[in-house]
């Protein structure tokens, strides 16, 4: 059985233009590709007519490039939504807490998500989290993932790649299965 035929959702999270300011979340990101990948990925969903949501964060500090003031709000070109596809605000960094995307998924009787999009640490990881505990059968795409340097407790600086590795293996077999684009088109 293909993956199609479990009528699994996309889940593009925080794919926003407030995210091509490096500098504002820690420099220096990782996976350059990633939005590259994730219009594919989104290419292949539509053409298949498959569910997809796209998840924003809106901040509520006015000062965050995630405002809804701001034009870094706005869905990055590369995936920008359709019209009829769901577009789910949320501010906090689980898509599922303070939103209806539990309800919407349950309604449509999806078992199975497909999780890509910004900040493989943040985000990413939180809604992949959730998505686990509430027993979806989550994929996460880690070469359409990504994120940024990070300073640590004690003010040392953690490369981009070490985070966005260190979170997909904190994610995999656990609360998904953490593959490769590559390996999602086959599947699907």
């Amino acid at each position: 059985m293909k993956l199609r035929d479990k009528n699994p959702a996309l889940l593009l999270i925080d794919v926003q233009k407030g995210f091509n300011d490096e500098d504002f979340w820690g420099g220096n990101r990782n996976n350059k590709d990633a939005e590259t990948k994730m219009a594919q990925i989104l290419e292949k969903w539509r053409s298949l007519q498959l569910p997809v949501f796209h998840i924003v964060h809106s901040s509520i500090h006015s000062h965050s490039k995630l405002n809804a003031s701001n034009p870094g709000f706005q869905i990055k070109d590369e995936v920008k939504p359709f019209e009829g596809e769901p577009v789910i605000e949320k501010n906090v960094n689980s898509a599922f807490i303070g939103t209806d995307l539990k309800e919407r998924l349950d309604k449509q009787q999806i078992t199975d998500l497909v999780i890509v999009g910004l900040t493989t640490n943040h985000c990413v990881s939180t809604t992949t989290r959730m998505a686990g505990n509430y027993g979806y059968n989550t994929f996460l795409i880690a070469d359409a993932t990504a994120t940024f340097d990070r300073i640590g407790i004690n003010g040392e600086k953690f490369d981009s790649e070490l985070i966005h590795q260190t979170s997909l293996a904190s994610l995999n077999g656990e609360f998904a299965e953490v593959i490769t684009t590559e390996k999602l088109l086959e599947l699907v």
